[in-house]
């Protein structure tokens, strides 16, 4: 029988994480298909947090070249402000296919951390407003709490105002 302080494993987040011997805190829940919520407010809810300190991970095409922006559950991504963000003029949502391609990850899973190709990312600058955010972990139902600094180190952020309410 597992005991009940185990940490979950099993995901590339999970394991970029622990390599990199930052402090992190997996937070599960029964991700429920029928919420009605998203993925991140149905989180944000089971977990009982702020669904300003959740974040989501959204992958964008910015010319050709796929990023990752995240950004809090209650906002939207401003996909101009991300272009910006890394010197570009246009970004449009990636196709579902091929953000799960290049992340490894499926769609409601996709994390910031441990991605099959390291991908540029940009974080919302709304990150610095807490000590700690919580992020997905690599699947549905599984998210991982962690220090701002932490999530921008270990994905090379840039840091940006790309999220809007």
């Amino acid at each position: 029988m597992p005991r009940k302080d185990a940490r979950p494993t099993g995901t590339p987040a999970l394991a970029a994480l622990a390599a990199a011997g930052v402090a992190h805190t997996p937070r599960t829940y029964a991700h429920d298909p029928s919420s009605g919520l998203g993925y991140g407010l149905e989180a944000a809810h089971a977990l009982g947090v702020a669904p300003e300190q959740v974040f989501k991970t959204l992958v964008a095409d910015v010319e050709g070249r796929l990023t990752v922006a995240v950004v809090p559950v209650t906002g939207r991504l401003d996909l101009k402000a991300l272009a910006q963000a890394v010197g570009a003029k246009r970004a449009v949502m990636a196709e579902p296919h091929a953000a799960e391609r290049a992340t490894g990850y499926v769609v409601g899973g996709i994390s910031p951390l441990g991605q099959r190709t390291r991908l540029p990312t940009v974080v919302d600058e709304t990150v610095w407003l807490f000590d700690t955010v919580l992020v997905s972990g690599g699947r549905r139902g599984l998210d991982v709490e962690l220090a701002p600094d932490d999530l921008v180190r270990l994905t090379a952020a840039v840091v940006a105002a790309v999220a809007t309410d």
